[in-house]
Parts: C-alpha cells; sequence; structure tokens
C-alpha cells in the first residue's frame, strides 16, 4: 500500500512512518506540513492508497483539505486529531473519511485501523476485480443458469464486503459465515420466492458439514463438525459486537455503530458489552448474549439488498 502524510507535527509524522514501515503494511510515498499544498493531482500522481491528514494545521486543516480534494479520491482517508467535537467529527465522516483517530497516537490503535483499511481496500478491488471477470466470460449455459451463477458470486463478494463493514474479516468463523448465506442463497433460488422461508441454524450448520465432509460422513463426523462451526460462528458474532460496541464508546455518533448497532443486536446487548468494555471486562466473563440466527437473517437481507 502506498501512505501519503501531512500533519504539522513532524513528530507525528515520523511516528506513522516508523509504524508503516516496521510492520511492513507498504511505503510512504510523501509527506506534507500542511494541507495548503496538497491536492488530488498530486494524490493521483503519486497513486496514494492511504491518506493519513492531521485536522487542524496552521494554512489549511484537514476538513478543507479532504473538501477540496473532492469524491475523486479513489482511496481511504485516516484523520487525526485532538479534538473530539462530535460536530467535526461527523462532518469529516460525510465528506469520506475512513476513519477518526483521536490524538495522542496509540500504536496499537493506529496499526489496527490502517489494518482494516487496507483490508477495504483489497476487498473492494477484489470486488472490481471479479466484477470485470463476471462481465467478460461467456456463458455456454441457459440465461437461468448464468443468471444463478452470478448471483452465487455476488452473494459471496457482497458478503465478504459486508463482514469487513462489520470488523468480522480474518476471524475464525467468518468463512462458516459465509458458507452460509451461500446455503441460504442456494436454498432461496430452489424455491418459490413467496413461499421461502429462513430455514434452522441447524439445517444451515448441517448443509455446510455435508458439502465440507461429504456424503459419506458418519454421524459423529458430522455432529462433531457442526458443533466447531457453531462455536466460530458464535466467536465471530461476539467479536463483531465488540467491534461496533467499541466503535460507540470512542464515538456515539460514528455512522457504522448508527447503521448496524441495533440492526444486527439487541441494543440492551450492545450497551451491556459497551460497559464491559469500559470496566475492562475480560471476553470470557461477558455476560453478552448473542442471538446467531437474528444476526445470519440481518446478515443476508442487508447482503442481498447490498447486491441490488
Amino acid at each position: 500500500m502506498r501512505f501519503f502524510i501531512v500533519d504539522d507535527d513532524e513528530g507525528v509524522r515520523s511516528m506513522l512512518a516508523d509504524i508503516i514501515e516496521d510492520y511492513g503494511l507498504g511505503e510512504v510515498v510523501g509527506e506534507l506540513e500542511d494541507g495548503s499544498s496538497l491536492s488530488h493531482d498530486l494524490l493521483e500522481l503519486k497513486k496514494v492508497d492511504i491518506l493519513m491528514i492531521d485536522l487542524l494545521m496552521p494554512i489549511r486543516d484537514g476538513i478543507q483539505t479532504v473538501r477540496a480534494i473532492g469524491q475523486d479520491f479513489s482511496g481511504k482517508i485516516i484523520m487525526l486529531s485532538q479534538i473530539e467535537s462530535k460536530d467535526m467529527i461527523g462532518e469529516a465522516y460525510s465528506l469520506g473519511v475512513q476513519y477518526y483517530i483521536t490524538k495522542p497516537i496509540n500504536r496499537l490503535e493506529i496499526l489496527e485501523i490502517i489494518r482494516k483499511v487496507m483490508d477495504h481496500l483489497r476487498l473492494q478491488k477484489s470486488m472490481s476485480d471479479i466484477q470485470k471477470t463476471i462481465q467478460g466470460l461467456q456463458f455456454a449455459s441457459s440465461p437461468k443458469n448464468q443468471r444463478a451463477a452470478d448471483d452465487g458470486n455476488k452473494i459471496v463478494t457482497s458478503g465478504h464486503f459486508m463482514l469487513s463493514e462489520l470488523g468480522m474479516i480474518g476471524e475464525a468463523g467468518s468463512k462458516d459465515v459465509l458458507d452460509m448465506l451461500e446455503v441460504l442463497h442456494q436454498l432461496e433460488s430452489e424455491a418459490d420466492k413467496s413461499s421461502f422461508t429462513f430455514p434452522s441454524l441447524k439445517d444451515i450448520f448441517t448443509s455446510i458439514a455435508k458439502k465440507r465432509l461429504g456424503h459419506r460422513a458418519s454421524s459423529a463426523e458430522l455432529g462433531k463438525e457442526i458443533k466447531a462451526s457453531e462455536q466460530r460462528v458464535r466467536r465471530a458474532i461476539f467479536q463483531t459486537l465488540t467491534h461496533v460496541a467499541s466503535l460507540g464508546l470512542t464515538d456515539y455518533s460514528h455512522p457504522k455503530f448508527e447503521n448496524y448497532a441495533s440492526k444486527f443486536f439487541d441494543f440492551t446487548e450492545i450497551r451491556k458489552r459497551m460497559m464491559e468494555l469500559q470496566n475492562e471486562v475480560e471476553p470470557s466473563q461477558s455476560q453478552v448474549r448473542i442471538n446467531t440466527k437474528k444476526f445470519i437473517q440481518v446478515l443476508y437481507l442487508e447482503t442481498k439488498r447490498s447486491m441490488s
């Protein structure tokens, strides 16, 4: 990945560059101490993937600079500031800033956020490549089968994007969740749309286990795989809930928190997890209840919606 850093504090620029280089995240292709010299053309010339920019700078601040760059910048923006004004944070997000980090800089927080943004960029590229491949392929099959194949690819791609948005990509259970979306899509495509009902979780996990192990697998083998898959999914959903709760704890007006918290989870459980995070309760001691069926139902509906 190619990074560009804009901050009037040389120490901050140096620290960010060190993190990027020490952890092999990419290369810093440019630095500036003020936003007045930054332009969309410069970012395009440097082929910048991720712009890291300070909010407060003497001549042109971060908000003004991001506005000047416009929506044409195809990379991602991470903004840093000592200011915690919700109005300014909200304006930054509305202009396309991906993450807002409050100073003083925490190395682990910076590292985690950069990696999330990198995952998002890779996913976007993957989606674009898949879309181009699908558009370029000429199927010999019937139009109906071609549409089914296209939709099958799209459900996985859209599901991958949703999991990235929710902070689940990288969790052990994320592959299981994507497999669940595939099973649901297949069942719905084979059924009469008007009569399709959401199957039980047991049926979904059983379908996944049979697909992985084959129909010759014994009942004991299937049972073991089903149980392991259920546990991976529950842990992944818990990590997603924790991720969303931490966003709300940092910034209650964060767009992802506002959009996903009550949609995917019972809000009482979100609030409970936020309090646990404040009190530094270990995940193993958490009293939060996970509603797997609700999460998967909402994820499937949201994934289908993002396909249209």
